[in-house]
């Protein structure tokens, strides 16, 4: 079984375990960290895979390519993956963001504490592919997974040498931090919070 299609079994399997305990009594709940929405959160980890496998193969587009890229590229390629976060966001009650240390859109940058945590945890461990926390987030407590995004060689196109960054990057990016990568690199997470809350926050995205 492919690596990846283990982890993602082996997740939900853990979050089977979570949904289980909420039918025990109090006491055996206690023994282990219940997860409020683990239905919510098992969907959230599907979404997920299926947004970073969007990511790859459009992506995958620029992989042998000569021509350079340029914005047009970008919204072919990267924008659509914004998109579908902000999608996901308002379908689900959930937040859905693409974080980084080393960004190219501040919007990108790590917000918080536990943004920091997350991204140190991932570049510790090269093997950890995803996990998930309790945590309060505006005010709302709730579940957040992160997952952890790698270069691939496609992605080199635009995140690789300084010197070697399209024209339109160095020109509408002047702070622009998201070079200098090799294959395999840890480039960023997606993390998504799930709050405890789903309808509240689905009927606060909707209005």
């Amino acid at each position: 079984m492919h690596k990846l299609s283990q982890y993602v079994l082996s997740l939900v399997l853990m979050i089977g375990v979570s949904l289980l305990l909420l039918s025990w009594s109090p006491a055996n709940a206690l023994a282990a960290p219940v997860i409020p929405n683990p239905n919510e959160l098992a969907q959230a980890v599907q979404e997920i895979e299926s947004l970073d496998a969007m990511r790859s193969g459009l992506a995958s587009s620029l992989e042998g390519s000569t021509e350079v890229p340029t914005m047009q590229t970008m919204k072919e390629v990267c924008r659509p993956i914004g998109m579908r976060a902000i999608q996901l966001s308002q379908e689900n009650g959930w937040q859905v963001k693409q974080i980084a240390k080393k960004y190219r859109n501040p919007d990108h940058a790590p917000g918080n504490l536990h943004d920091q945590i997350a991204l140190a945890k991932f570049n510790q461990d090269p093997e950890l592919i995803g996990f998930w926390d309790r945590e309060t987030l505006d005010k709302q407590t709730g579940t957040r997974y992160y997952r952890r995004i790698n270069v691939e060689a496609s992605c080199l196109a635009c995140h690789g040498l300084k010197d070697r960054r399209p024209q339109f990057v160095k020109d509408g990016y002047p702070q622009d931090l998201a070079y200098n990568f090799q294959v395999g690199d840890l480039r960023g997470m997606y993390a998504v919070f799930i709050p405890d809350d789903i309808q509240k926050a689905i009927q606060k995205a909707v209005n």
